[in-house]
């Protein structure tokens, strides 16, 4: 049995489109599994041999351990914004010269409030023959004891939002 030109041309060709069409899937089959390779890459470190279970427990774990330092950081973080409310943030400082016969503004009042305004109001009063020096606790911007006009001035610049 002998095949005519004709038809073993058409067989040729029909076995070349078989052949080709076979080497374009092989290509996307090659492009697919190097796609699926590299993701692979990214989940599995060091290309560890291991089932996609584990690999989803191992992840799980790493979620929950993020998620409880998560929580340990936000309530550090709340201590801390706590703190700093009640530390020093507004401060005002007054210079001046209470005697006509000392110069240089060496006598000064400051002083140091929290966010509430609470705190401490400190003065010192430089003369030729000595210094003194006086401290007042401060509530909400006000003093219990009499307050120099000086003290009410560093209050009042230490309230003051500067601008």
């Amino acid at each position: 049995m002998t095949l005519d030109e004709r038809t073993l041309s058409a067989l040729v060709i029909a076995l070349g489109a078989i052949v080709l069409a076979l080497a374009v899937w092989l290509a996307l089959l090659h492009r697919s599994t190097s796609t699926l390779r590299r993701r692979l890459r990214r989940v599995l470190p060091d290309g560890e041999s291991t089932s996609l279970d584990q690999v989803l427990e191992r992840h799980t774990d790493a979620i929950d351990e993020l998620a409880k330092r998560l929580d340990a950081l936000n309530k550090l973080h709340h201590e801390l914004e706590e703190l700093a409310h009640r530390a020093i943030q507004k401060v005002g400082v007054i210079r001046y010269n209470p005697f006509n016969d000392t110069g240089g503004d060496q006598s000064f009042a400051i002083a140091l409030l929290d966010s509430q305004g609470n705190g401490i109001v400190v003065s010192s009063l430089h003369s030729r023959t000595d210094t003194r020096v006086f401290a007042k606790p401060v509530q909400s911007g006000r003093s219990r004891y009499p307050l120099s006009d000086e003290e009410q001035d560093a209050i009042n610049k230490a309230l003051t939002p500067s601008a």
